[in-house]
């Protein structure tokens, strides 16, 4: 984007430190250690062994002003802003424009409601970026009490470029709806071209409450998120409309909330822009200046977690409440952070407790049978998936997802009847879903039944997903089945360039290979497959081909041999 150049992108030779693009310093005369461990962990993405270690180098060299943004980025990207203040301020001694001192410094003024000293920093020349610096600006008079500057500056700020189009536009409906001003709101925020998030709808729905329009709400609300179910805070805004209440404006209750949200902004247009290390400060001031907006909190957990710091992110997670509309979201967050980090029983036991608290609430069932699945516990995950089955009759389009995974768990517990008549359920409701396709022909093929059929399921997969390497497996082997094994070495061939390194796709290829007398090339791939570990019952399959030869093996197996094969 345009306006992430200059002081925005200045800063990531600092954040560099957080993902391993920037080396420290070399030590000399410091603690040589705390150098090298600042060094490893970030390579490691550990906030809190950076910010532990490189505070440690920095005793011995104070006026490293790398350390210094390192001590600082982490700190913020721990969500420790009282931590920051000393080194910010001498930062800024050492670098007067440096962005990651203003971020600290800046935050802070904001945090503690010192807008006569942030309108003195901004204009005194700390900056972050010139999208952030003018709206800060604007709200701080705002806080003031100044609107005829405000409304001046957020003017300004309007066509800020590609990614912050009517910014200023947006932050300026805000700011006169949180002083009152409901109609002149609605006329900004409604203009065209203005772009549509969902706190913009909620802030135009809120104002057409307050201008008892509740009519126009609702029809607002149902055009842009749909008439049918919603999570629980759009749902509680769809009663009261339907009620007639009036619903209070609260997208913002002040002018720091405002600020926060123009850094929730940036984080969100950053995401997948730049490093979610980079994106995470942005999220995190959003959250430090607003620590109740449970959408900061979710935002700076996902990026914890896809930085791989779990702790942190259940942390933050964790400090939702219970009787937040976001909680069932965060609880799901919760689990996969925690499955993530290994803890898998205890992510279980959060998607337990979830379901029981909100048995409404059929996202957390529906976790809770992957949970299940993915611990081979198929007889509970069946039951788990049937409460949302159950209560959705008859099925519409969007539940055959369930249908599949609640087939695969009956057909991986021997109950074949009760699997296929879900799996063709959810072909009946997602006509040549490859996913489908695939599992249930693969499915007929291994028990050596519907050949043709299962053969015209995989093809169909195939055309929907040429790239899939375990479709293109299933093609390969059906013709291996069929024992038609000149045609299956192409697609076998491609599968293993589509997926080289899965262990069962190198195996087949093998098979193939052996089929057509390659066996060389067989053995080849058995080894392949072998250096890819495979399960232990399948390595020990495998390893018996090297030994005797494939058509042994099938022989051993009551299988019949390929017409290739020999006693190898």
């Amino acid at each position: 984007m345009t306006n992430r150049a200059g002081r925005m992108i200045s800063a990531l030779t600092a954040v560099g430190l957080l993902f391993g693009s920037v080396a420290l310093p070399s030590p000399v005369l410091a603690d040589a250690g705390s150098y090298l461990a600042a060094r490893q962990a970030t390579m490691d993405r550990t906030f809190p062994v950076l910010a532990e270690y490189a505070t440690r180098a920095l005793a011995g060299d104070t006026d490293n002003p790398v350390l210094l943004e390192s001590v600082i980025s982490s700190r913020i990207s721990m969500g420790d802003f009282d931590a920051v203040k000393g080194y910010a301020s001498l930062l800024k001694q050492i670098e007067p424009e440096n962005q990651i001192a203003a971020m600290a410094n800046l935050t802070l003024l904001v945090r503690d409601g010192d807008y006569e000293g942030l309108v003195a920093a901004l204009e005194g020349g700390e900056s972050i970026s010139s999208v952030v610096d003018g709206l800060m600006l604007a709200w701080a008079h705002v806080g003031l009490g100044d609107m005829s500057g405000a409304l001046d500056l957020f003017d300004q700020g309007s066509g800020m470029g590609q990614g912050f189009e009517n910014f200023g536009a947006y932050n300026k409906g805000l700011a006169l709806a949180l002083v009152g001003d409901y109609e002149g709101a609605l006329v900004t925020l409604s203009q065209p071209n203005m772009p549509q998030s969902r706190f913009s709808v909620i802030a135009q729905m809120e104002i057409l409450s307050q201008l008892e329009r509740n009519d126009e709400a609702l029809a607002l609300l149902n055009d842009s998120f749909g008439e049918g179910p919603l999570d629980l805070e759009l749902e509680h805004l769809r009663e009261a409309f339907t009620a007639g209440d009036a619903v209070p404006f609260d997208v913002v209750h002040s002018a720091r909330d405002g600020i926060a949200d123009v850094f929730f902004a940036v984080a969100s247009a950053l995401d997948g822009g730049l490093d979610d290390a980079y994106t995470l400060l942005y999220a995190r001031i959003a959250e430090a200046l607003r620590p109740e907006e449970a959408s900061y909190v979710l935002s700076v957990a996902t990026l914890l977690e896809r930085l791989e710091n779990y702790d942190l992110a259940n942390q933050a997670l964790d400090r939702i409440p219970a009787d937040d509309p976001a909680f069932p979201i965060a609880s799901l967050a919760r689990a996969e952070a925690l499955r993530s980090s290994g803890s898998t029983e205890a992510s279980l036991e959060v998607l337990r407790q979830l379901a029981k608290s909100h048995p409404e609430l059929d996202e957390a069932h529906t976790a809770l049978g992957d949970a299940l699945r993915r611990q081979e516990d198929y007889a509970e995950a069946v039951k788990a998936y049937s409460v949302v089955i159950d209560r959705h009759q008859p099925p519409t389009r969007g539940q055959w997802p369930l249908y599949f995974t609640r087939g695969t768990a009956y057909e991986r517990m021997g109950e074949w009847d009760k699997a296929e008549a879900d799996l063709r359920q959810a072909l009946a409701l997602e006509p040549d879903q490859p996913r489908v396709l695939n599992y249930l022909g693969y499915s007929y093929l291994e028990m050596k039944t519907n050949l043709d059929e299962a053969m015209e399921m995989i093809r169909k997969a195939v055309e929907e997903r040429p790239e899939d390497g375990y479709i293109t497996d299933s093609l390969a082997w059906g013709l291996y089945r069929l024992r038609r094994y000149d045609e299956a070495v192409e697609p076998m061939e491609r599968a293993v360039e589509l997926m080289p390194v899965d262990p069962i796709i190198n195996d087949h290829l093998g098979d193939v290979y052996w089929a057509v007398g390659r066996e060389r090339e067989a053995r080849f791939q058995w080894q392949r497959a072998l250096s890819f570990e495979p399960e232990d019952d399948e390595a020990s399959r495998i390893r018996k081909k090297l030994d005797i030869g494939l058509d042994k093996v099938l022989i051993e197996e009551g299988e019949e041999p390929t017409r290739g094969g020999n006693d190898g």
